[in-house]
C-alpha cells in the first residue's frame, strides 16, 4: 500500500493484482489439460497504455508476471523479495531510490525473447503458454528413459533417447538447461537451445540454433509424457500429440536502472569467473 500511495500522490493511476493469474496450473490424470489462452492471462486494468509494472517477488513471480504483461508490452521493474533473484533488478531496501528513478524516467528497457509453446492433438490446439525460461518434456517418473523425434526448422527429424528434453531461451540458459549441461548464452543472442536430459548416447549433446526456426517434438513413447513450462505448470502429452515451440511475437520487457551487465549478474548469482587460485600475500609467515 505504501507503493500505491506514493504513485497516487505523484498523480498516477494504480492497478494492483497478484501473480496468481500468471500461474499455468498443473494438469492431473483426471483433468489432463488445464488450458488458458496466452492473451487470456492479462489481468483486468492492464493494457498497452500501462506505462510499467512493479513486480515484487522472486524469480518464480517474475516468470508468472511476464506471462501476465508481455502481451501488452508492459515493462517490468522487478524487485527481489525471494531467494536467488536472478531475473530481478533491485532489492527490497532499494525500492525508494528505484521508484524515484522510475518516476523520473531514468531507466532503460531490455527485451528478452520468449517462447510460444503449443500442444496439438490432431488438428486441435489443446494447450498453449508463453515461456521465458524453458519448456521441459519428460516422463513420469523422471528416471524412465524417453524417445523423441525432433524436427528443428526445415531440417530432418532426429531421434533422441533421454530422460527428457529442454528447449530454452537465452534467459533460460542459466536455469534448468545449465544444470543439464547446456551452455550459458548471453541474452541478446538470437538463438534457442535444445538440451537432452541425461541422454543415452555420447552423440546427443546440447544444440544451439537460430531462434527463427520452430521446433516440433513428437513423443515416441507409449506412456504419456509431462510437459512443464518455466517450472510452473503444464500438461500431459500423449504419443499422438505434437509439441510446437517457436519464438513468441511477445517479449518480456525489463526496466533496467543501470546498463545491463550480464557477466556481473553471472558472477554475483552463480560465481562465474571468480578467482579460484590462492594468491600469495606479502605477509611473511613465522
Amino acid at each position: 500500500m505504501e507503493l500505491k500511495d506514493k504513485f497516487t500522490s505523484a498523480g498516477w493511476d494504480v492497478c494492483i493484482t497478484t501473480g496468481v493469474g500468471g500461474m499455468l496450473g498443473y494438469s492431473t490424470p483426471e483433468s489432463p489439460v488445464c488450458h488458458t489462452p496466452i492473451e487470456g492471462l492479462t489481468p483486468p486494468g492492464f493494457d498497452s497504455e500501462t506505462k510499467f509494472a512493479v513486480v515484487l517477488g522472486g524469480d518464480g513471480t517474475v516468470l508468472a508476471a511476464s506471462r501476465l504483461v508481455a502481451p501488452c508490452g508492459i515493462p517490468m521493474l522487478t524487485v527481489n523479495t525471494g531467494h536467488m533473484g536472478f531475473l530481478t533488478e533491485a532489492y527490497l531496501n532499494q525500492i525508494p531510490q528505484a521508484i524515484e528513478q522510475l518516476l523520473a524516467g531514468k531507466y532503460e528497457v531490455e527485451e528478452r525473447a520468449m517462447l510460444t509453446i503449443r500442444v496439438f492433438r490432431g488438428d486441435s490446439l489443446i494447450w498453449e503458454a508463453l515461456c521465458l525460461n524453458e519448456m521441459v518434456l519428460h516422463r513420469e517418473p523422471l528416471t524412465s528413459m524417453c524417445h523423441f523425434e525432433i524436427a528443428v526448422g526445415h531440417h530432418a527429424l532426429v531421434d533422441i533417447a533421454a530422460d527428457g528434453v529442454i528447449i530454452s531461451t537465452p534467459t533460460g540458459s542459466t536455469a534448468y538447461s545449465l544444470s543439464a549441461g547446456g551452455p550459458v548464452i548471453t541474452p541478446g543472442v538470437p538463438v534457442l537451445q535444445l538440451v537432452p536430459i541425461c541422454p543415452h548416447s555420447l552423440a546427443s549433446r546440447a544444440l544451439v540454433f537460430p531462434d527463427h526456426e520452430p521446433v516440433n517434438i513428437f513423443p515416441v513413447n507409449t506412456p504419456r509424457l509431462v510437459m512443464v513450462v518455466d517450472g510452473n505448470g503444464g500438461c500431459y502429452v500423449l504419443p499422438e500429440d505434437k509439441v510446437h515451440v517457436e519464438k513468441s511475437q511477445y517479449s518480456a520487457r525489463f526496466v533496467r536502472l543501470q546498463s545491463p551487465e550480464f557477466f556481473r549478474i553471472l558472477r554475483e548469482k552463480l560465481g562465474w569467473g571468480l578467482p579460484h587460485i590462492a594468491k600469495p600475500t606479502s605477509v611473511e609467515l613465522p
